[in-house]
C-alpha cells in the first residue's frame, strides 16, 4: 500500500501542472532537495517594506514576515544558527532597524552575507550579525536618511529624521569596528554619488573601513557558523 501511495505522490510531482507551477516559481522543473540542516538560511532580498505596502512589481521582503520567523527560529532547539543572505536596495528605516535589532539580540550565532547589494538601510541589518562577509564585487550605499512625499512642518520633520539618521549611527557603530567619525564622514561625502550625498563601498572597501568583518561569500561564511557553533557547544 505504500508504495502505491508514494507511486500517486510521484505521479502528483511530475504532473503538467506542477512543472508549470516550478518554472513559474523557480524557474526549473526542480531543484535539489535540502537536507536536515542545523543552520537556517534567512533571504532579505529586494525593498524591506515597512508600514506602507509597495507597488507589485517591486522585489520585496515584508518585515512582518521576517519578525516571526526570528522568534521562531530563536524557539527552535534544533536550529543553531542563521545565515542570513542580503541582497537588498534598502527601505523602509524603522522596519529596517527592527529587524536589525530583532538579529543582534538573537542568543544563536548569526552570520550575514552582502551579495550583489545591501544599502541603506541594508547596512545595519548586514552589521547586526555576529560576523558579516560581503562578496567581492557586492557594494554597499552609506547615506543620509531620506524622506518622499508630503512634509507638514519642516523644521519638526528635519529634526525626527535627524533623531532617526543618530539610531542608525549609533547601531552600525556599535555592531561593527567602524568609527562614528568615519561612518559620519562616508554618510556626507559629496561627489561619490552623482548628484547626491553619500558613498558607495565595493567588498574590500567596507573591509578596509572596518564596517564589515571580511571578504567572502557561502563558503566562508559556512565555516565561520560552524565555528561558532562548536565554541558554543564547548561552552
Amino acid at each position: 500500500m505504500q508504495n502505491k501511495k508514494e507511486s500517486q505522490e510521484d505521479k502528483e510531482d511530475i504532473s503538467p501542472s506542477a512543472i508549470v507551477e516550478k518554472i513559474k516559481e523557480l524557474g526549473q522543473t526542480n531543484i535539489p532537495a535540502m537536507p536536515d540542516s542545523n543552520i537556517h538560511v534567512l533571504t532579505i532580498i529586494g525593498q524591506v517594506e515597512g508600514h506602507m505596502q509597495l507597488p507589485p512589481q517591486n522585489k520585496t521582503t515584508k518585515y512582518e514576515h521576517i519578525l516571526p520567523q526570528l522568534i521562531a527560529i530563536e524557539q527552535n532547539p534544533k536550529i543553531e544558527g542563521v545565515i542570513i543572505l542580503l541582497n537588498t536596495v534598502g527601505g523602509d528605516v524603522e522596519a529596517g532597524l527592527a529587524l536589525a535589532e530583532m538579529i543582534a539580540s538573537m542568543s544563536k550565532p548569526t552570520v550575514s552575507i552582502v551579495l550583489g547589494g545591501g544599502h541603506s538601510i541594508g547596512v545595519p541589518i548586514a552589521v547586526a550579525a555576529k560576523h558579516a562577509f560581503i562578496a567581492p564585487t557586492a557594494t554597499m550605499t552609506i547615506h543620509p536618511i531620506r524622506l518622499t512625499g508630503l512634509v507638514i512642518g519642516v523644521p519638526q520633520t528635519f529634526e525626527y529624521l535627524d533623531k532617526m539618521q543618530d539610531r542608525v549611527i549609533q547601531f552600525v557603530t556599535e555592531h561593527s569596528h567602524i568609527p562614528e567619525e568615519d561612518f559620519k564622514e562616508l554618510m556626507f561625502a559629496k561627489g561619490n554619488l552623482t548628484r547626491d550625498i553619500g558613498t558607495n563601498l565595493i567588498g574590500k572597501e567596507a573591509v578596509e573601513y572596518k564596517l564589515i568583518d571580511d571578504v567572502g561569500g557561502v563558503k566562508e561564511a559556512m565555516e565561520k557558523m560552524n565555528e561558532f557553533i562548536g565554541e558554543k557547544v564547548g561552552d
